[in-house]
């Protein structure tokens, strides 16, 4: 217990003294994290609110209906469902709840920016038990819809996939619609990176163009580790069973019981995102994102469509002749992490690849802003360089300093 105790001490040090610069991390509101770490953990509650397999879920019920109200109401749809474990989980749901063992689907691939159960062939649920064909990017780096409307067109695919891991651009929901309708397929639309800039308006809603919506909320939400699979009213127009399919793949389908200690914080991560203050997060976000491209942009950094919409960018570092593993490390040595990442078309193995994804979600829950990100980018680019990385760790640790974590 000592060396747990030990490891999570020095574990809670490394965060506050370096930059979360990985886009899928967050720092979670301290009230989450208490609410996780609850009486709530010791619960059974297989089933749904008021049709439990478990006695003693009275209060139980209360908190998932909260959370599910939330959900319905920030993201504008008719059915949620908050128990999937993680995002994996919660786009495994949709699958085996829409589709059948061998049907086409259609996705982002995993180069291009996608996710890995957005179809990646061969190694994963998505490519193993589905039949999966793979879109990607034009030349700039930007979502090659004439490829998507031609593989649709060929393939016919029963389900569409829009969804980003590591596209630096909007995404246009309503041409995924499209090309989705003139082929009758379902349309997914996977939020998880950008849920909170769509709840603030910042990006465009896929409420009125998918028919299924997934988000994790650890990410840009601030929440705990889970997610949330929504059902739109374009999805109950096309299939009017389309909420309990998915609530039973769900449960039984894929889980027990759900984790009702992550089904608190997450109505309180959803009662967060409903703030004022949270939509003043999400735009500061943005508009840390497209400064602090503007920035590396003038250090020489080539960046993946030439800048950024949303809260990650994505750099190609070929010009600067050092591989995205051996920068990401150095850059951890000088107390800035990000992750190493593949860029479109990348000629060399996802172990190693060409690219590094770093992003702004974190630093604007430390209240970092414009001036931050000009100073972060200086480093950097410095980094790039070979300049003394423990002088820049000791600058990076005194920045932390004035914008620490709660």
């Amino acid at each position: 217990m000592d060396e747990i105790k030990r490891l999570i001490s020095l574990e809670t040090k490394r965060q506050k003294e370096t930059l979360m610069m990985i886009p899928s991390e967050n720092y979670a509101y301290p009230e989450v994290r208490a609410t996780v770490g609850s009486v709530l953990m010791h619960k059974y509650s297989e089933g749904y609110p008021h049709k439990r397999y478990y006695q003693g879920n009275k209060y139980i019920d209360e908190i998932e209906e909260i959370a599910i109200e939330s959900a319905k109401k920030l993201f504008k749809t008719p059915h949620a469902n908050v128990q999937p474990y993680s995002g994996s989980p919660a786009n495994a749901a949709v699958y085996m709840a829409l589709l059948d063992p061998g049907d086409i689907i259609l996705g982002m691939s995993l180069n291009a920016g996608g996710h890995l159960t957005h179809g990646h062939p061969k190694i994963t649920f998505s490519g193993k038990y589905f039949n999966s064909i793979q879109y990607g990017v034009d030349k700039n780096g930007y979502i090659d819809f004439s490829e998507v409307e031609r593989l649709a067109k060929k393939h016919k695919p029963k389900l569409i996939i829009a969804g980003l891991t590591a596209y630096p651009r909007q995404i246009d929901f309503e041409k995924f619609s499209e090309i989705s309708e003139s082929v009758g397929a379902y349309l997914m639309a996977d939020i998880s990176h950008i849920s909170g800039l769509v709840v603030a308006g910042i990006h465009p809603d896929p409420s009125k163009f998918a028919h299924v919506i997934t988000t994790t909320t650890h990410k840009i939400l601030r929440g705990p580790r889970g997610a949330i699979i929504m059902v739109t009213n374009k999805g109950l127009e096309k299939d009017l069973e389309m909420g309990k399919k998915i609530d039973r793949a769900v449960f039984p389908g894929l889980q027990g019981g759900p984790h009702d200690n992550t089904t608190a914080g997450i109505a309180i991560a959803l009662r967060f995102a409903q703030s004022e203050n949270y939509k003043t997060y999400a735009k500061e976000v943005v508009n840390n994102a497209k400064m602090l491209s503007e920035e590396l942009t003038k250090y020489g950094f080539d960046l993946v469509t030439n800048g950024t919409d949303n809260h990650l960018i994505l750099i190609d570092l070929r010009r600067k002749n050092i591989s995205g593993r051996e920068f990401a490390e150095r850059l951890e040595e000088a107390g800035v992490v990000v992750n190493y990442n593949a860029i479109p078309n990348d000629p060399n193995p996802p172990f190693n690849p060409s690219g590094i994804r770093l992003g702004t979600p974190a630093l604007a829950a430390r209240g970092m802003g414009e001036g931050e990100m000009k100073k972060i980018a200086k480093w950097i680019s410095e980094v790039s360089e070979r300049k003394d990385r423990e002088k820049i760790a000791m600058e990076v640790k005194k920045l932390c300093e004035e914008f620490p974590i709660d």
